[in-house]
C-alpha cells in the first residue's frame, strides 16, 4: 500500500514538472541576431514587441545580399502596413505588410524535444533551464518548420530556427530581453510619418525574413 502511495506521489510530481506550452510576455524589449543558411542576411537588431496590439519595432543593421544596411521599421500587423523610418532625415516610407502576425508563443501543436540547462547545473545561478519545441506552421504559401527554445520560467525567447521553401533556414537568437516597453512611443509612427502614402512593397526588404516573428 505504501509503495502504491509513493508511486502515485512520484507520478504527480513528474506530471507537475513536465514543460508546458507557453506564451512570452505580451510586452517585450531586447536585442536579437538573425542569419540565414543562404548567407544572404546577417543582422543585429533592437526590438520592441507588443502582442496585444500586434506591433513590432525593429532597429537593425547588418548585411543583406552582400550589401550593408541600416534598417528602422515599424510593423503594424493589424493595419497591414510597415513604416520604414529615417529619423536622421525625418523621412518615412509606408508599405504594405503582407505577412501574418505570429506571437512569441509555443503553438498548441508543438512537440517537446527536450529540457536542458544552458550554461552549468553545478551551482545556483550558473545556468538557465530552457525547453525546446518543434512543429510546423501553416503559412499563406505552404507550411514552415520551426524549432523554438524558451526559458522554463517566464517563457522568454532564447532562439528560433525557422524554415520555409521560399526563405530556407533562418536562425534568430534573442538576448537582453526585458519585460515591458521602456519607450512605448517607439511603437507609434513618428509625427513626420503622418503624411506618408502607401507605396509598392519591395520583396528585397530584409524585413521579409521576420515573417516568422
Amino acid at each position: 500500500m505504501k509503495a502504491l502511495v509513493l508511486l502515485a506521489s512520484l507520478s504527480v510530481v513528474c506530471l507537475a514538472q513536465r514543460p508546458q506550452r507557453c506564451a512570452s510576455p505580451p510586452l517585450l524589449s531586447g536585442s536579437l541576431s538573425v542569419s540565414t543558411s543562404s548567407e544572404k542576411l546577417m543582422a543585429f537588431a533592437r526590438y520592441s514587441y507588443d502582442a496585444e496590439g500586434q506591433r513590432i519595432r525593429l532597429r537593425e543593421y547588418g548585411s543583406f545580399k552582400n550589401k550593408s544596411f541600416h534598417f528602422d521599421a515599424l510593423l503594424l500587423y493589424k493595419q497591414g502596413v510597415m513604416y520604414k523610418i529615417n529619423s536622421r532625415n525625418h523621412t518615412c516610407c509606408k508599405k504594405p505588410l503582407r505577412v501574418d502576425f505570429h506571437p512569441l508563443a509555443i503553438p498548441n501543436n508543438a512537440s517537446l524535444l527536450g529540457q536542458v540547462v544552458l550554461g552549468s547545473s553545478s551551482g545556483p545561478g550558473e545556468g538557465v533551464l530552457v525547453n525546446t519545441w518543434a512543429g510546423e506552421l501553416q503559412m499563406k504559401k505552404g507550411t514552415a518548420k520551426y524549432m523554438s527554445t524558451v526559458t522554463e520560467f517566464g517563457c522568454f525567447p532564447v532562439s528560433t530556427l525557422f524554415h520555409s521553401k521560399r526563405i530556407g533556414w533562418v536562425v534568430t537568437s534573442f538576448f537582453n530581453n526585458v519585460r515591458g516597453l521602456p519607450d512605448p512611443q517607439l511603437l507609434n509612427p513618428p509625427p513626420f510619418c503622418k503624411g506618408a502614402r502607401l507605396e509598392k512593397d519591395d520583396e528585397d526588404d530584409p524585413v521579409t525574413f521576420f515573417s516568422m516573428f
